[in-house]
């Protein structure tokens, strides 16, 4: 037996190789600390914050106006397909009401200020407030409500891009239920029989 150190024996690690645009725990450390009061912004976040939470809260003035629009619909409704008609306006009020939620709180996640001044609401919405005459016209009516909010959820979404990726995710969850809504309302009146 001998008495000799043994040799360090060489490691089957690989050493680190770094991939481009992907940071080392370090650097990702470092990063962290600093700032600590902007919460969930991080120095990755490259969209302009301003610019977004303006957007986010013309979408919030839209989704406010349709909610209160749907519910005077809901309660006005009256005629032969008023019961089913009624529960399709009920069931929208509450999810652009959950949409509201979802954009409110984007915009404190963001560092702002959710806007729900009632004055403001109808001239910051892209949506226009519109009562409707018959339940038809209150039908086609929120189908081009519908239809506003489509175009300008995916031009938010286009503009966003890849700068904020989680207030793009909530746009588009947005836009899929919006299309969903536009897409009964023009089934109702494809085969409309009242009034």
């Amino acid at each position: 037996m001998s008495n000799k150190p043994a040799k360090a024996s060489k490691s089957n690690a690989k050493p680190s190789t770094q991939l481009p645009g992907i940071s080392d725990r370090t650097t990702l450390r470092e990063r962290a600390r600093r700032n600590i009061e902007d919460g969930a912004i991080t120095d990755s976040y490259s969209a302009d914050r301003k610019v977004v939470i303006k957007l986010l809260n013309d979408a919030l003035a839209t989704e406010y106006v349709c909610v209160l629009r749907y519910y005077r619909h809901y309660f006005m409704a009256k005629g032969m397909l008023a019961d089913a008609v009624k529960a399709e306006f009920l069931e929208h009020a509450q999810q652009e009401q959950a949409h509201a939620g979802k954009l409110a709180e984007r915009i404190v996640q963001l560092g702002g200020e959710p806007d729900f001044n009632p004055d403001t609401l109808t001239a910051r919405s892209h949506a226009e407030y519109k009562e409707g005459s018959d339940l038809r016209d209150m039908v086609r009516e929120n189908l081009v409500a519908e239809r506003i909010a489509i175009d300008s959820y995916r031009e938010m979404i286009n503009f966003i891009g890849d700068r904020d990726t989680t207030t793009k995710r909530i746009l588009e969850e947005i836009l899929a239920q919006e299309e969903e809504h536009a897409d009964e309302f023009a089934d109702l009146l494809d085969g409309w029989i009242g009034e």
